[in-house]
């Protein structure tokens, strides 16, 4: 069977929710975190709300030493260091600068966009000649690869340690290389996840494209509609999320929480022909990468019990259920459940991708599927291919026993993983 490998610790920075509790209720009721911001408003954003986690009462104490909050202003640093702290220390991992370095623990830790606030700062002392002003952390807080070496150096992690950058794709892509290295033996445990800074630097490029909702300044909490006949465009968001992934061998012995199983995945890109583009999705590359994630994983299409989709609240949405829906061969009320977090959380854009899969596995242990947000009135086209019941309007009884999550990113890249509920025989 080769080596198994499962999810032992998780850890959230989310718009609804910070840590694994509060992040589970929000999605378990339904609470939204897209919130209206004034600081838009002041810049002239069409669209004037976002999703954007709310660390304000969180002693940063916890995660940073005092020199370390010194000119601390990387908003997706700072989310990246809490989620993956959080996620180590749920896996009742050590952090102690006196442990020696562990040379099977690595990182894979995704970012689209580190530290554009100081970098903008950068830019004006620059500007002004006043280069000794920087500070000695701004490289670290504004290179991509600054969240991965942060978290290495807390961690005394030994093995890859590695920042991807794959757009929207960016957290399930980082989660599928960290389970690849397990897999073939090279790793023993990979702490693996993503984050997206906050703020009007990286929203401001969608607001230009006029791809964001804009009629809802005054009512933040509808605005996202993933599968909606009234869906107007995607909410922005930030955030991070980081999992633990470890070998299932390493796991039992260390008598670890085991929340998932990874069974498989798939990364791939449509290469923007066939209708595919910098912006929209080469549907025969989404649907191979379905397909091969689960021959990747070793399970048939009839076997996913749920799908928690990209479903961006664009008109892309039934595209994408289309997709899904042909890669499974399932229509009707043969469709799977499928649920999309972003009409709570907004699209996270890097962070996306890690955020969601923290929500996906946590469905196994509520035994819940959570519902869909602001989707009453879901989108015609859909309903040629899955039945409005597969589209659960609230979070419902149902005990998930294998769970497709993907994510279709910016650039035509795609990414498909495979969750199944840990039980000792894989075939059970």
């Amino acid at each position: 069977m080769g080596t198994r490998v499962v999810v032992t610790g998780m850890g959230v920075c989310a718009p609804n929710g910070v840590g694994l509790p509060e992040f589970a209720a929000a999605l378990r009721s339904g609470i939204s975190g897209i919130r209206f911001q004034q600081k838009l408003k002041d810049l002239n954003f069409s669209c004037q709300i976002a999703g954007e986690p709310r660390i304000e009462t969180i002693d940063l104490n916890n995660y940073f030493t005092k020199l370390q909050q010194k000119g601390l202003e990387s908003s997706g640093l700072i989310y990246g260091v809490m989620a993956g702290v959080d996620a180590w220390r749920d896996a009742k991992l050590e952090i102690d600068n006196d442990n020696p370095l562990d040379w099977d623990s690595g990182i894979v830790f995704g970012t689209g966009i580190l530290g554009v606030d100081k970098f903008k700062d950068a830019i004006y002392h620059v500007d002004a000649g006043n280069v000794r002003r920087l500070g000695s952390t701004t490289v670290m807080q504004t290179m991509a690869s600054g969240i991965s070496a942060y978290l290495g150096g807390m961690l005394g992690c030994g093995n890859q340690v590695t920042t991807n950058s794959s757009a929207c794709t960016t957290g399930t892509e980082a989660l599928l290389m960290g389970y690849d290295r397990i897999k073939f033996g090279k790793a023993k445990r990979m702490l693996v996840g993503s984050c997206s800074d906050s703020g009007p630097y990286v929203w401001g490029g969608f607001d230009a494209m006029r791809i964001l909702p804009r009629k809802y300044n005054e009512k933040p909490k509808k605005a996202s509609r993933p599968m909606s006949a009234t869906a107007s465009g995607f909410v922005p968001g930030s955030g991070a999320a980081a999992l633990v992934l470890e070998t299932l061998e390493s796991a039992l012995e260390r008598g670890a929480t085991i929340y998932a199983e990874v069974l498989g995945g798939c990364v791939n890109s449509g290469g923007q022909r066939l209708g595919g583009s910098m912006t929209a999705p080469n549907s025969e590359g989404v649907q191979q990468c379905i397909r091969d994630a689960l021959s990747d994983s070793g399970v048939h299409a009839n076997e996913i019990d749920a799908i928690n989709g990209h479903l961006t609240a664009t008109t892309k949405d039934s595209l994408e259920i289309r997709n899904w829906s042909l890669a499974l061969n399932r229509h009707g009320k043969d469709f799977p459940y499928i649920n999309s977090f972003k009409g709570t959380i907004g699209h996270c854009l890097a962070a996306a991708g890690s955020i969601e899969s923290v929500g996906t596995i946590l469905q196994f242990s509520e035994n819940k599927i959570f519902g869909n947000v602001n989707c009453e009135d879901v989108h015609p086209e859909i309903l040629k291919y899955a039945n409005a019941s597969r589209i659960p309007q609230k979070t419902m009884d149902f005990a998930p026993k294998v769970i497709a999550k993907a994510s279709f990113g910016f650039g035509d890249v795609n990414a498909c993983a495979i969750f199944k509920k840990y039980s000792e025989s894989k075939q059970n």
